[in-house]
């Protein structure tokens, strides 16, 4: 593998203590012009902001039947894992864990609206994480990122913004099913609702006013206005540490079994979703953070990208193996490089932390409570806030997609409306794909469209088919 680009950054150098000769040559302290102190605190301001995965994670999963105690183990675990190997392999002050939105297509489109168990779901991760392991491996993750527009890949992320906005809702009891109407608005005077809000308002003001850990905190609130007000139920106790219940979701999803039930026409396009979403996320977040941080070189380029995406396709795999959904690096990275983390050691810490987090399960479980609302249903209040606030993130891709051409515009449009409006990633997504096929057919520009694109769009057309082709051809 190449030599890393020259470091470059503009910033001066704190002026401490050297670090130990041997940590200086491994993780180039001097050449990066930064301290051992100055990346323990940057791991620190990382973990901290995005440890509010600790809560969420185990919550969303649980609602698609995976065993919550397991899968709180595992995010901590998993976490310090592949933030480890980053910090290792890669040295980039890079964290990785379980991504939000990721485990919503796994929990609500996979498990519950596609009826698969959630170790299918899982197994669907394992392929796709190995997938892009492959590509990226092989050198051909720029043929897979260039044959998709730009206004679909961007479409993608917003549509699952959506998505998660309203998974969030929905948690929070603000919004409800009704059989009118489809969705309505909940009892805004019932006290799931009131909490989920206390901690949404919350985190919205905190995000406005650029406070780092907004989302954490919005869970905070939520959870403790939820124990005031007898909404949740006191913790019998804050740690403990985890016996054979916390490691019952490791290993599952390897079974040939599931890997084979995985292997259908039905879930292609779902795999594909992962991974597009998976792909692009970590693409955009590398490249954010590594410029907001002057990270990158002087034409541009992050230093160990390579290195960046081969730990990241295979966390996802390892994600999907250990029952956490896909892993992927982390945009809260940007706190500790904000703090002046440089280097790989600054994952070092952050993995530390997440390694001690694993007794504090009872914690974790406090927050993703489950609690009886409306028609029989259980909802997750206190996590909603982080829910709502990831979408409003991620919606703000809208502006980046090219309004003024319809032959974009119009596919993009398909997915944006589809992917929550059918409460399905993978038809959002299709929907756009075959549109996008058709527009460029009938402007006479179907030369233009990449192969790749016209293999999507007959495996979208033989999804949406699956029914018809079930009763009149197999």
């Amino acid at each position: 593998m190449c030599e890393p680009a020259p470091w470059r950054y503009d910033g001066p150098m704190a002026v401490t203590a050297a670090p130990p000769p041997a940590l200086d040559r491994r993780f180039r302290f001097t050449e990066r012009r930064t301290t051992l102190r100055t990346e323990a605190l940057g791991g620190l301001s990382t973990f901290l902001t995005m440890s509010y995965i600790l809560f969420v994670n185990p919550a969303i999963l649980a609602a698609a039947k995976v065993p919550a105690t397991g899968v709180a183990v595992a995010t901590a675990l998993v976490a310090a894992l592949t933030s480890a190997a980053m910090g290792l392999f890669a040295n980039l002050p890079f964290a990785l864990a379980p991504g939000l939105g990721l485990n919503a297509v796994v929990a609500f489109d996979i498990v519950l609206a596609q009826g698969h168990p959630w170790q299918v779901a899982m197994a669907c991760v394992v392929i796709e994480g190995l997938i892009a392991l492959v590509l990226v491996v092989a050198g051909l993750r720029e043929s897979v990122v260039n044959a998709v527009p730009d206004s679909l890949k961007l479409a993608i992320g917003v549509g699952i913004g959506l998505f998660i906005t309203l998974v969030g809702l929905r948690q929070a009891g603000i919004v409800v099913n009704d059989p009118a109407t489809g969705i309505a608005l909940g009892d805004l005077s019932a006290g799931p609702p009131l909490i989920a809000l206390a901690g949404i308002l919350t985190a919205a003001a905190l995000v406005v006013r650029g406070v780092r850990g907004a989302l954490l905190l919005g869970i905070v609130v939520s959870t403790i206005a939820g124990l005031v007000f007898g909404v949740l139920d006191w913790p019998g106790k804050i740690a403990e540490w985890p016996g054979s219940a916390g490691f019952t979701t490791i290993g599952d999803a390897l079974d040939p079994t599931y890997l084979r039930d995985a292997l259908t026409v039905a879930l292609i396009p779902t795999i594909f979703a992962l991974f597009m979403t998976d792909f692009f996320d970590t693409i955009g977040t590398a490249m954010a953070v590594g410029t907001a941080g002057g990270l990158v070189d002087r034409v541009g380029r992050l230093p160990g990208l390579k290195r960046l995406l081969v730990v990241d396709s295979a966390a996802a795999a390892v994600g999907g193996a250990m029952g956490t959904s896909s892993v992927t690096t982390y945009v809260e990275s940007g706190a500790g490089v904000s703090e002046g983390a440089r280097t790989g050691f600054a994952s070092l810490v952050t993995a530390g932390l997440f390694l001690l987090a694993i007794p504090f399960v009872p914690l974790m479980s406090l927050a993703g409570q489950q609690v009886p609302y409306v028609d029989k249903t259980f909802i997750s209040p206190a996590v909603a806030p982080a829910l709502v606030l990831v979408g409003y993130l991620m919606i703000r891709l809208v502006a980046n997609i090219d309004w003024g051409d319809p032959v974009h515009a119009l596919p993009a449009f398909l997915v944006v409306a589809g992917v929550p409006m059918t409460f399905s990633i993978s038809a959002g997504i299709g929907l756009g794909i075959v549109g996008y096929g058709l527009v460029m057919a009938v402007t006479g520009r179907a030369r233009e469209v990449h192969p790749v694109m016209w293999v999507l769009v007959a495996l979208f057309v033989v999804f949406f088919a699956d029914d018809w082709l079930s009763a009149h051809v197999f």
